[in-house]
């Protein structure tokens, strides 16, 4: 089994991120997953997830998710799942990185925090 795992391993495209872009994206930049950064950089909305006809089939989109989210939970941001794969493909598919998608309940607490501070001026 660890032979299989190292094989899905070394077949598993490198994704660089291009911030100048806002991407993520395969070492070619023929697939990638866009973004855009809200609420003065902690939250990443990930707007637009492409991959050519060429490389499709292969879980190319799936590798480019999991290296925005790994990013995003690196970063302590939270992310918007605005692209529909993301939403409704990838999310669905892969439950344990729920925890990095942004909620109205996070957003809650922070203004509650920012009215807590206005009220004691």
């Amino acid at each position: 089994m660890a032979t299989t795992a190292a094989a899905a391993e070394a077949k598993a495209p490198k994704i660089v991120w291009n911030e100048n872009q806002r991407r993520f994206e395969t070492e070619d930049k023929e697939a990638y997953i866009e973004y855009v950064l809200r609420s003065d950089g902690k939250v990443m909305d990930l707007a637009h997830t492409y991959v050519p006809r060429s490389k499709r089939g292969l879980g190319m989109a799936s590798h480019l998710c999991v290296a925005a989210l790994s990013h995003a939970k690196s970063h302590s941001m939270s992310i918007i799942p605005t692209c529909s794969y993301v939403s409704d493909t990838f999310l669905p598919r892969n439950p344990s990185w729920n925890s990095v998608v942004y909620s109205e309940d996070l957003k809650s607490s922070i203004q509650a925090t920012s009215e807590d501070i206005k009220s004691n001026i």
